[in-house]
C-alpha cells in the first residue's frame, strides 16, 4: 500500500477526533516519503499541526466552509468536469464498477469521485496507475491548489503534493477554464441554495454509452466541463 495517498486520503477527510489522535502517525508518514521535496514536507507540516492540535468543532466548520459550501473547492472530481451533466452520473457509475473489479469496496456514504475516496483507492494499485490518474486530474489539482493558496489554507499543502506526486504540468487551458469560474461565497447561503436547487446529478447509467476500462474513465477528468447541464426531463 501507499502509505503517503492513505495520508493524503486522510488529511482531506472531514475532521475528527480519532484523526486528531492519528496525526502524530499520518505526518510521520508524510515526512518520511523522499518522492516529496523538503519543501512540499514542510509546507504540510502547518497542517499536521492544526488538525491535531485545534479545536475539533472549529476544525469542522472550516472544513464545511471550504469543502461543502464551495462548489469551486468541491472533493468530488468529475463535478469540476461534467457539473451536473448526465456525463457525470455514467462516469460515476464506471469508476464504481472500476472499484469492484479491483476489490475495493469502499464504506462511506461519499459519491464515488470523492478526492479522498479514490486516493484511498489508488493507495492500493499499482505506482503507475496512481501516478497516472493524478496525472489525468493535474490541473483540477492545480486549480484546487490555487482557490486554497489564495485564502491562505493549509490545505493547499496537500493538493500541491499530489502534484508532485503526479510528476506532470496542469494541462495550462484546461486550468485556465477552471480558473476563470468565480469563487464561490461560502457565508452567502441563499446565493448558494440557488445554485444547488439549479441542478440534478443523474446516477443512472448513460444507454446510450458503453462501460470503459478504468484508465479510459478516468481520463474523463481530462475533458472540458459541458456549459449546460442536462437535466432528466431532457
Amino acid at each position: 500500500m501507499d502509505c503517503t495517498l492513505k495520508a493524503f486520503s486522510l488529511l482531506l477527510s472531514y475532521p475528527t477526533r480519532e484523526l486528531q489522535h492519528a496525526m502524530p502517525e499520518i505526518g510521520a508518514v508524510i515526512a518520511s516519503d523522499t518522492r516529496l521535496t523538503a519543501a512540499a514536507r514542510r509546507a504540510l507540516r502547518p497542517l499536521v499541526e492544526e488538525l491535531s492540535g485545534r479545536d475539533i468543532y472549529d476544525l469542522e466548520e472550516q472544513f464545511v466552509l471550504l469543502f461543502d459550501r464551495s462548489r469551486t473547492l468541491s472533493l468530488n472530481l468529475f463535478e469540476h468536469v461534467h457539473g451536473e451533466s448526465r456525463d457525470r452520473g455514467g462516469a460515476m457509475v464506471s469508476l464504481v464498477e472500476t472499484y469492484r473489479e479491483s476489490g475495493f469496496d469502499p464504506i462511506t456514504s461519499e459519491l464515488p469521485d470523492y478526492l479522498p475516496v479514490l486516493l484511498e483507492f489508488l493507495a492500493t494499485r499499482s505506482p503507475e496507475v496512481a501516478q497516472e490518474t493524478l496525472a489525468d486530474a493535474a490541473h483540477i489539482l492545480e486549480a484546487l491548489n490555487a482557490r486554497l493558496v489564495r485564502r491562505e489554507s493549509a490545505y493547499g499543502a496537500v493538493f500541491a503534493s499530489l502534484l508532485q506526486l503526479a510528476g506532470v504540468k496542469a494541462d495550462q487551458e484546461a486550468l485556465a477554464e477552471m480558473l476563470a469560474q468565480p469563487d464561490d461565497d461560502p457565508t452567502d447561503l441563499e446565493a448558494l441554495d440557488e445554485v444547488w436547487e439549479e441542478s440534478e446529478v443523474l446516477f443512472g447509467p448513460d444507454p446510450n454509452a458503453g462501460c470503459p476500462q478504468a484508465r479510459e474513465m478516468l481520463a474523463q477528468m481530462d475533458l472540458p466541463m459541458n456549459p449546460a447541464p442536462q437535466h432528466a426531463a431532457e
